[in-house]
């Protein structure tokens, strides 16, 4: 079983006809030949052969009841979203395994599966997991017992969330890696799942997809083309998020201060139910999120989010300000769902915004030598990165990490039943088993502004090679056996070079480069130099990189380092008409910004460093300077009396303050998160060093202590001062504090907005 066959049963069952379709290649049909990106595949090689995959089977032992064969992960792996690794391992050895041909990544896979089956077979009803006490957690939710937030069911981290990673794991060995094992237990995992969802009513289940999910409902609609078997793809629209999907069909913004991870794998089902339904409106519907997202909500390297959540699209400022920039799981699904509507359109400007991301987030979220993945991107100037290592760090972007840089060659070429379309310039060979066609394509690019296709080896015979013409490509020469072709096509689209092709054919393709400063989406006086579609960057300091390779703390992913103050950004200042010629070439992709080197983002690491500058004329630079001065003075001096802190209403400061709650929910109003209760909330914070002296509690309405209780250890404590909507407790002298916020009579407490653990 190849990606080719499974796309071809996807357009069977759409009756559409191949002749017309774009389809994508097998990864085994592609393979990498030098460059960064074949670096970055035989890194991430190491590194998921530097995993003990009896150590990611453990949570899924545990739950069958079988002997552990070793010690289960630590880190996420052991506090409640035990399992969604070994999902991912399955992914990332699969497309490995497609894409390299490396033996040890087919026995891997192989042995997992062997093992997910014996699991299966001793729970005797199709499930398998690894969620901790998942038979008990599964049964309250087929009883119809549901209390969803946005990432706690039934205080349960992402359940759903964490089983779509097996859904997929199972689906892709058998779809890249040909696993037919693989394959039984996806199906017997699915009519479990069919079964358990069976006496809910649509009610419940859009009450159950409050909670992050995944693309659970992108998996029944592959299982549906896998098998079909129509109650798949009925499940599958049942499991579609009409709180998300109502809105986009209405072509609404309602994305601001959602959870952005949350809601990209929810579109890519929404997209895939669209192409195996005639649902139109729900294709538009994806379509109107993805331009929204790339268009309005994206920096320059194609990363989204701050703090994990949509930002507002007419303020960056938080984006500006924070050290948990954008995600990187947030681009690997736009990278899944740029795709997936590439194929359904046949648009090639989709293909604009995936190179972007692939080169400037994708390709420098994974350290180049000694690997690990990077959960955080900020673009806060003279700021840096955290990267996981093997044995200490279990995040969701290690999962989407380990899949990232084994898949480079899905897009690279592209072919219709007939003509082949050259999509990405990147070094590689590509078998067209089907045509005879064996092809290598030469380059250096983005070092030389070129790339060569060298036909190999060939039946004669007539055809189209459509080589695409990039949006930042300012003018292509396209030469045939080195005579000059007529280039008809436009930036976003292709240009068709049809003839008879023989063996030793080679085209030669050549475009000019410039350099231009790009402004964030808002509009604001913060712009980017990007070369071509490279983002470029300069190092500024190896100063206090506190954490740079993660420990196996809860919060690893994030930095500890100082935060600079924005007054210390490199700033642009005086004619506009200036800022570029102020660049020196120095050598290729490198130039000189006075005291700065500029490069391309994805060749910066272990550095802090700025791919955003502040623009000004004169008079508002110094304006601006004093204004930001005394904002930073402000938020540094609390910063420096805060020991931890909670933001409330956020998904991961939550699970990282070990959030319960009853009767709660949580929402976004005035530019702030917030989460109250009718019963309760708990939170614990870190007390380290034993210095936080007081808890400081602010909400977005007044706290009127005779209204709401405040628990420490259980106990009500000393309310120090009260001010409105701020709230100052006496904290324990404990390593950790726990905080319990109670409501009196049934009624809603503040919105809580922020909770912070002080020295004073």
């Amino acid at each position: 079983m190849k990606l080719t066959l499974f796309h071809i049963a996807l357009f069977t069952l759409l009756s559409l006809s191949a002749m017309a379709q774009m389809q994508p290649f097998a990864l085994q049909d592609v393979k990498l030949r030098g460059g960064p990106f074949k670096n970055a595949q035989d890194v991430d090689l190491r590194y998921i052969l530097a995993l003990n995959p009896d150590k990611l089977l453990a949570p899924y032992l545990i739950d069958a009841g079988l002997p552990l064969k070793a010690p289960r992960y630590g880190n996420w792996e052991s506090v409640g979203l035990d399992g969604h690794i070994g999902g991912h391992y399955l992914s990332a050895l699969a497309m490995m395994y497609a894409s390299t041909g490396e033996p040890e990544m087919k026995r891997r896979l192989d042995y997992i599966i062997g093992e997910l089956a014996r699991c299966q077979a001793q729970n005797g009803n199709g499930y398998v997991g690894g969620i901790p006490q998942g038979k008990v957690f599964w049964q309250r939710i087929h009883k119809g017992d549901i209390d969803g937030s946005s990432f706690g069911l039934n205080n349960t981290w992402v359940p759903l969330y964490n089983i779509h990673k097996l859904f997929a794991g199972l689906r892709d060995a058998y779809v890249y890696a040909g696993n037919q094992q693989a394959k039984q237990v996806l199906v017997g995992l699915g009519d479990w799942f069919v079964a358990l969802m069976k006496p809910l009513s649509d009610e419940q289940i859009q009450q159950v997809l409050r909670t992050e999910h995944g693309g659970i409902n992108e998996t029944f609609a592959d299982l549906y083309i896998l098998t079909n078997d129509k109650k798949y793809l009925e499940i599958a629209q049942r499991l579609s998020h009409r709180a998300l999907l109502n809105p986009l069909l209405d072509q609404q913004d309602k994305l601001t201060g959602l959870h952005a991870n949350t809601q990209i794998p929810k579109v890519i089902g929404f997209e895939k139910i669209a192409m195996l339904t005639g649902k139109a409106d729900w294709s538009e519907a994806a379509t109107y999120f993805w331009r929204n997202v790339s268009q309005t909500r994206s920096v320059a390297f194609g990363g989204n989010s701050v703090r994990e959540h949509f930002n507002p699209t007419a303020d960056f400022s938080q984006v500006l300000r924070s050290n948990q920039g954008p995600e990187t799981c947030n681009s690997f699904n736009m990278l899944r769902l740029s795709k997936a509507l590439f194929l359904d359109k046949n648009d090639a400007s989709y293909l604009d915004f995936y190179e972007r991301t692939l080169y400037n987030h994708i390709l420098s979220s994974q350290h180049p030598e000694k690997g690990g993945f990077v959960y955080f991107t900020p673009i806060r100037p003279n700021h840096y990165r955290v990267y996981s290592q093997p044995e200490t760090s279990m995040w969701c972007c290690v999962g989407s990490g380990l899949e990232n840089h084994a898949k480079y060659g899905e897009l690279i070429y592209s072919h219709s039943v007939n003509d082949l379309f050259v999509n990405l310039f990147i070094p590689s060979t590509l078998t067209w088993k089907e045509k005879g066609i064996r092809l290598t394509q030469r380059t250096n690019f983005p070092y030389e502004n070129q790339t060569e296709l060298v036909v190999e080896q060939i039946k004669p015979q007539v055809f189209s090679v459509e080589i695409r013409y990039p949006k930042w490509a300012e003018n292509m020469e396209v030469l045939v056996n080195g005579k000059a072709q007529v280039v008809d096509g436009k930036p976003s689209g292709y240009v068709a070079i049809s003839r008879r092709w023989k063996a030793g054919d080679r085209v030669t393709v050549r475009f000019k480069t410039a350099t231009r400063l790009e402004q964030l989406p808002d509009g604001s006086n913060w712009a980017a130099f990007v070369h071509g579609p490279i983002v470029l960057a300069a190092k500024t300091s190896t100063a206090d990189l506190t954490g740079l390779f993660a420990d196996d703390s809860r919060m690893g992913h994030e930095t500890k380092g100082s935060l600079y103050p924005l007054t210390s950004a490199y700033a642009l200042v005086g004619d506009p008409a200036t800022y570029l010629s102020r660049l020196k070439p120095v050598s290729t992709l490198r130039f000189q910004l006075d005291t700065l080197t500029l490069q391309p983002f994805y060749e910066v690491h272990d550095a802090r460093y700025q791919m955003y500058f502040p623009t000004f004329t004169r008079a508002a630079f110094d304006e601006q300077q004093t204004r930001l001065k005394q904002q930073e003075a402000e938020v540094l001096a609390l910063e420096a009396i805060t020991v931890d802190k909670v933001n409330c209403g956020e998904q991961q400061p939550e699970v990282d303050h070990a959030y319960k709650g009853e009767k709660s929910e949580s929402g976004f109003d005035d530019e702030r998160f917030w989460r109250r209760t009718r019963s309760f909330i708990y939170y614990q914070l870190q007390n380290k060093g034993l210095v936080g002296k007081s808890i400081s509690i602010t909400a977005l309405d007044d706290i009127k202590p005779e209204n709401v209780d405040f628990l420490i250890d259980d106990v009500p404590t000393q309310i120090i001062a009260t001010g409105g909507k701020t709230i100052q407790l006496q904290a324990n002298n404990k390593e950790v504090v726990t905080l319990k916020i109670v409501a009196r009579n049934g009624k809603p407490t503040p919105r809580i907005n922020q909770i912070r653990l002080l020295t004073r």
